[in-house]
C-alpha cells in the first residue's frame, strides 16, 4: 500500500519546512509513504526548500497555473508512480499533518473512497463571522448539488483512493474542492468526514483576494459542476418559472377581454406572456440538449476511466 502526500505550493518557502517536518514517517497499514511537492511557479525558492528537506518528488510549474491544475498534475504524477491513496494538504501548514493516518484510515478499512477533514470552522478563532457563514452556506449548497452530507465541503485536507481518482475528472481552473465532491456524489462514491483541529494561521489566503471573489468563483464552479450532472433540474425549473410568468398575464388578458371585449388596452399582457412562453420553450429545449450532452459526457468519462486504468497500470 503506497500513499502519496501531495502539497501544492505557491511561495511557501517559509512554511513548507513545518509541513514536511510534521508528516509522519510511518502509518499503520501503509507500506510506502511518499511526499510530492508541486511548486506552482514560486519565486521564493520553494523547490529548493523541498530539495533541501530530502523530498524526492518535486513538480515545478514555470508559471503559476492555479490550484486545480496543480491538483491534476499531482494526481497524474502520483498515479503514474503507483499511488494507492493520495492525500492533499496545504503548504501554509494550515492542516495538522500528524492526522494523515486518521484521514487515510477509512480508505484502508474499505469504508470510504474519499475522506474530507472537517475543520470544525465554528471553533476557528481567526475565521471571521462572514467566513464561517460562507463556509456553512457553501457546504450546504454543495451537499444539495452532490446529494451528500459533509460538514466542511471546502476543506482541502483530504484523502482519495486510487479507484476514486480514476473516476474523477477536473475541468475547473479555480479549485478542485467543490467539483470533486459533486462528481463523487453523482458517481456514488463513498465520502466521509474526520474532525480535526487546524494549526494557527500563518498567512492570508492566496487563492482569492476577498470573500466576494471567493463566493463568485466558487458559485460558478458549483453551478458548472451541477449542470454537468443534473442539467434538467436547472433548465426545467427555469421553464416552469417562465411558464408561470407566461400563464398569469395571458389569463389576465383573457379574463379582461371576456368581461370587456370592447377594450383592447391590455395587449401588453398578451405580448409579455408570449415572450415568457417562448423563454419557457427555449429553456425546455436547452434542458433536452444539456441532458444529451450529459449522456455523452458519461460515455466519455467511462472511456477516460478505462484509458487511465491502462495508463497507470502497475
Amino acid at each position: 500500500m503506497k500513499v502519496f502526500v501531495q502539497i501544492p505550493c505557491l511561495d511557501e518557502a517559509a512554511t513548507l519546512p513545518a509541513v514536511l517536518d510534521s508528516i509522519p514517517a510511518r502509518i499503520d497499514g501503509v507500506d510506502e509513504l511518499e511526499v510530492l511537492v508541486i511548486d506552482d511557479g514560486s519565486s521564493d525558492g520553494t523547490s529548493e526548500v523541498a530539495d533541501a528537506h530530502g523530498v524526492k518528488h518535486v513538480l515545478r510549474h514555470t508559471r503559476t497555473a492555479g490550484l486545480a491544475r496543480s491538483f491534476r498534475d499531482g494526481i497524474d504524477y502520483a498515479l503514474a508512480h503507483g499511488a494507492d491513496i493520495v492525500v492533499t494538504t496545504d503548504g501554509d501548514n494550515q492542516y495538522p499533518q500528524e492526522r494523515i493516518g486518521d484521514i487515510v484510515a477509512p480508505i484502508l478499512a474499505g469504508e470510504a473512497d474519499i475522506v474530507i477533514a472537517d475543520r470544525q470552522t465554528d471553533g476557528i478563532a481567526h475565521f471571521s463571522s462572514s467566513k464561517k457563514l460562507l463556509q456553512r452556506v457553501g457546504s450546504r449548497v454543495v451537499n444539495v448539488a452532490a446529494d451528500t452530507d459533509l460538514p466542511d465541503a471546502p476543506s482541502g485536507f483530504r484523502a482519495y483512493s486510487r479507484a476514486a481518482l480514476l473516476r474523477l475528472n477536473i475541468v475547473t481552473d479555480f479549485s478542485y474542492a467543490m467539483e470533486t465532491i459533486i462528481q463523487a456524489g453523482h458517481k456514488r462514491l463513498r465520502i466521509t468526514s474526520v474532525p480535526i483541529e487546524t494549526n494557527p494561521k500563518t498567512r492570508e489566503s492566496r487563492l482569492f483576494r476577498n470573500d466576494f471573489q471567493h463566493v463568485s468563483r466558487s458559485g460558478s464552479a458549483i453551478l458548472r459542476s451541477y449542470l454537468m450532472y443534473k442539467p434538467y433540474g436547472v433548465f426545467f425549473s427555469l421553464a416552469a418559472v417562465f411558464a408561470v410568468l407566461a400563464l398569469v398575464p395571458m389569463v389576465r388578458f383573457v379574463i379582461l377581454w371576456a368581461i370587456h371585449p370592447e377594450h383592447t388596452g391590455n395587449v401588453q399582457s398578451l405580448i409579455f406572456g408570449a415572450i415568457m412562453a417562448v423563454a419557457s420553450l427555449l429553456s425546455l429545449a436547452l434542458g433536452v440538449l444539456a441532458d444529451l450532452l450529459r449522456t455523452n459526457r458519461r460515455l466519455l468519462e467511462d472511456q477516460l476511466e478505462r484509458i487511465k486504468e491502462i495508463q497507470y497500470r502497475r
